[in-house]
């Protein structure tokens, strides 16, 4: 990583920078690796838990010699006992957009956090405060009287927010008895008041979900047999309290819980199947949203989608 970073941010008025996104498994990182070895670009990881050391193999990190070839951004960041949050991925990323432009260096940006990429490219909703007090009593309310109580003051947060989703659930009825307003509706005014902060070109890999659900199940297989669990036990003697937004991270509460006696594996890496699946679908509700992408199909071979991507690019920066 860059230490001599300017302590302002530079916004973008030079090259766009290429957005990579598609839900776990669709295969960004391996498209965003193929366009910067054409390209020769950096990459920024847009991604909440790739910014935690040692968690490796489960969040899918680029393998050391990829990050020894293409330069990667924001990946162990943070460790593992640590916070993190939206408004400190912005800050750092803000940092190697800056730095890059100042370097005359191309970039591509990708993960799997939506709402790092609407942060970073749109602004953050702060919203009202917490409020500890309040959060504490919603938190007494299980996850159908929280859906229920929502559905009635925010109908539309509440059909895009999975009734087990405590964390947005809390968060969305909590702007709504802070400020009398929908979280929805602050959302889409916060959307349409803020203007780009960063020019890109964006990209998506679309999968239809009877081709993408055996992926992840192949996946998940295969982050096994690399030593997923092994990873997890090292986590937890080096750091036994890990924090609350590293455990969100799918698949390591539940290798934990395997771990500490609490399930079995078999329904250990079934549930993380099943977590997996649900998080492509969460990410393909945020990314349908996004405007301005254009969708490539994912199975498609992987050349094909590297030459739309870099004709896209080209076209993109008048090239």
């Amino acid at each position: 990583m860059r230490q001599d970073w300017p302590l302002t941010v530079i916004m973008a008025d030079e090259n766009h920078i290429l957005a990579i996104i598609g839900p776990t498994a669709s295969g960004k990182s391996s498209l965003a690796i193929a366009v910067a070895r054409r390209l020769r670009c950096d990459i920024l990881s847009v991604d909440s838990m790739q910014v935690y050391q040692a968690m490796n193999i489960g969040t899918a990190k680029a393998s050391l010699a990829e990050q020894f070839e293409i330069h990667h951004h924001l990946l162990d960041w943070v460790r593992p006992d640590e916070l993190f949050s939206a408004a400190r991925f912005i800050e750092l990323a803000d940092r190697v957009i800056a730095d890059c432009r100042q370097h005359n260096i191309k970039l591509i940006a990708t993960g799997g956090t939506p709402m790092y990429f609407k942060a970073l490219f749109h602004g953050l909703f702060a919203g009202p405060s917490a409020d500890e007090g309040l959060r504490d009593k919603l938190k007494a309310m299980d996850g159908q009287q929280l859906h229920q109580r929502l559905a009635e003051v925010d109908p539309v947060a509440a059909a895009r927010i999975h009734l087990q989703d405590q964390k947005r659930l809390v968060r969305a009825l909590e702007v709504y008895e802070l400020s009398g307003q929908p979280i929805s509706q602050l959302q889409q005014q916060w959307s349409a008041e803020h203007p780009q902060r960063h020019k890109a070109i964006w990209i998506g890999l679309a999968w239809d979900k009877d081709e993408l659900n055996p992926r992840i199940n192949a996946r998940v297989k295969d982050m096994l047999a690399a030593g997923w669990l092994d990873e997890v036990r090292m986590l937890l003697s080096r750091y036994p309290s890990i924090s609350k937004t590293a455990a969100e991270a799918t698949g390591y509460r539940e290798l934990i819980d395997y771990l500490t006696g609490r399930t079995s594996l078999e329904e250990a890496v079934e549930q993380i199947k099943i977590a997996t699946r649900q998080l492509a679908r969460k990410q393909m509700k945020w990314f349908r949203r996004f405007p301005n992408v254009h969708w490539l199909a994912g199975n498609a071979p992987l050349e094909a989608n590297v030459a739309a991507a870099i004709e896209l690019w080209n076209r993109g920066n008048g090239e």
